[in-house]
């Protein structure tokens, strides 16, 4: 675009993908707020493990991680306890309107999922199809029944339709996901 002053100007966005699925977390977290201030559950995002390289200190207060690298892979994103049961998942999101790609989720957090499982725990994945607005509650034991069983690179939305919770934004909390927890396993607490 050329102004009147002759300053030229060019309409460019920038795109940062660096906060993708930060929405869905965002929510989340407000969620686990919720619920560990109503004495309800406690509930943390997991730190993702990283190996500090370089640190630049311009002043005491300001350090800067200028290189780091993830120590190990990470498992999943959250884990807690809720009614005396240990709760681990993944939350992801997709722009996805018909299937969630599996190549979203790593293999190492299957079999973390599926340890859990395996060990009396309550392993899920919690995935958000942003653009239908949609988000759904997948049992860790569906989704590694789906993978064992299929040759698909993704499940289509009518599996989560027919084997998923469809949770609800709320105000408080923002995403009662404990309330899908409590329907799915219910008389096993």
């Amino acid at each position: 675009m050329n102004y009147p002053s002759g300053i030229k100007k060019k309409n460019v966005k920038d795109i940062n993908y660096g906060n993708r699925g930060m929405s869905l977390e965002s929510d989340i977290n407000i969620s686990n707020e919720y619920y560990l201030m109503n004495d309800i559950a406690i509930i943390h995002k997991k730190p993702t493990p990283i190996r500090v390289c370089k640190v630049d200190y311009p002043s005491r207060l300001d350090a800067v991680i200028k290189e780091a690298y993830y120590k190990v892979p990470s498992t999943t994103d959250y884990n807690g306890i809720y009614k005396g049961k240990y709760l681990d998942f993944e939350a992801k999101e997709t722009k996805n309107k018909t299937a969630f790609p599996l190549s979203n989720i790593h293999t190492h957090q299957i079999k973390h999922l599926e340890s859990i499982v395996k060990h009396g725990g309550i392993g899920f994945i919690i995935v958000s199809f942003t653009t239908i607005s949609k988000i759904y509650l997948l049992k860790a034991e569906d989704l590694i029944n789906f993978i064992n069983t299929n040759s698909r690179k993704s499940i289509p939305i009518k599996y989560f339709e027919e084997n998923a919770y469809l949770l609800k934004y709320k105000i408080n909390p923002r995403i009662d996901y404990l309330k899908a927890i409590d329907i799915m396993y219910r008389g096993e607490f």
